[in-house]
């Protein structure tokens, strides 16, 4: 919105031509958000102390988690998106599809973990709405969104699935992209929740994941390096790097108030959204698999989880103390600061190694 105003003055004003940089833009996109959360972080937080806009704690969980949590303030995940739409709105191209596809999910997937947050506040649960109609919900957004992105993309191979390490490993999916992107997308959202069951433990991997793939969409969208790295070439998905920086930037925020101890959780409402938005983002550069390697610690918390359900429903016992994995490790006796620190590691070396599949082919 500001960016495509101060296009209006740039043969007036020579030195707005930086405006045009995607890198530049990035870069005021990342400082924008991260600036408003900062600001805004802690009257929320206040504010919401005094509503009672409190988290529910499960009550299986491991005691010293429950005594800790408890009278935490939740829905943080409205300072975040607040300071990634509005960030966004000032330096990116609005005009660009992608962007557009990238907000809706955000905005949907964050409505839908704001009314399942208000859910559990109001009941004082930590079940929220009910699983069948999180999930029918979800399809149905994800569905509305592939279905308008696909429509309106201008680029052929968007149905191509492309494997890292085998540059001529091609499959065009047809009109299975759409079910697939669906897929991608509430995959990736559930499993940026289930994550989000300690003080950071899921914002430091989204910074990373949104960092690789600010890298990714950027090289993605200029001809000479997706050339150069054998990648496939799509105009316009530049632009989403600042859609990443702008999670980047609003996720550090927000991690200044959600490290240990947290004064704030981030809830269904940042959860859904970031994930969702990472899937998104995922489909749009045509980076489905890589997503899933720098996602890695994401997709073992939820692999975790349906394990452990498969588990005891088809033989009455259960493979882990607790699921998701991190609680099983609490349940060991690891201190909360161990099991988070860790995990971040696993995802600093998952997201290496998916950089790594650019070059790998």
């Amino acid at each position: 919105m500001f960016y495509q105003f101060l296009l209006n003055f740039v043969d007036t004003f020579g030195f707005l031509n930086v405006f045009k940089y995607i890198t530049f833009r990035s870069g005021l996109s990342f400082f924008t958000s991260l600036t408003i959360v900062l600001l805004i972080g802690g009257p929320f937080i206040k504010f919401f102390s005094n509503q009672k806009i409190l988290n529910p704690i499960r009550n299986d969980g491991p005691e010293e988690h429950i005594i800790k949590k408890i009278g935490t303030p939740t829905m943080g995940g409205v300072i975040i998106l607040f300071g990634l739409l509005v960030s966004v709105l000032c330096w990116a191209d609005l005009s660009n599809i992608n962007i557009l596809f990238c907000m809706y999910i955000a905005i949907s997937f964050g409505l839908l973990g704001a009314f399942d947050d208000y859910k559990k506040i109001k009941y004082n649960s930590s079940s929220g709405v009910s699983s069948k109609f999180k999930i029918v919900l979800q399809i149905i957004l994800a569905i509305i969104g592939v279905s308008f992105f696909f429509y309106f993309v201008d680029y052929q191979e968007i149905t191509n699935l492309y494997f890292p390490f085998f540059k001529n490993l091609i499959i065009d999916l047809g009109w299975f992209f759409i079910p697939f992107s669906v897929f991608v997308i509430i995959g990736s959202s559930n499993a940026v929740n289930l994550t989000d069951g300690l003080d950071g433990l899921a914002t430091v991997p989204v910074i990373l994941v949104a960092g690789c793939f600010a890298f990714i969409s950027y090289v993605t969208g200029n001809i000479v390096f997706s050339n150069y790295l054998q990648i496939p070439y799509i105009e316009g998905t530049g632009e989403i790097s600042i859609f990443c920086s702008a999670i980047i930037g609003s996720s550090l925020g927000f991690l200044w108030f959600n490290a240990p101890p947290a004064k704030i959780f981030m809830g269904d409402t940042g959860s859904l959204s970031l994930g969702g938005s990472l899937g998104a983002i995922g489909i749009i550069t045509k980076h489905e698999i890589v997503l899933a390697i720098t996602g890695g610690l994401f997709v073992l918390e939820a692999l975790s989880v349906i394990v452990q359900v498969i588990s005891y429903k088809l033989t009455g016992k259960r493979i882990f103390k607790m699921a998701p994995i991190h609680h099983h490790f609490e349940k060991k006796g690891w201190p909360e600061s161990t099991v988070v620190i860790r995990f971040w590691i696993i995802s600093i070396i998952l997201a290496m190694i998916g950089l790594a599949t650019l070059k790998l082919r």
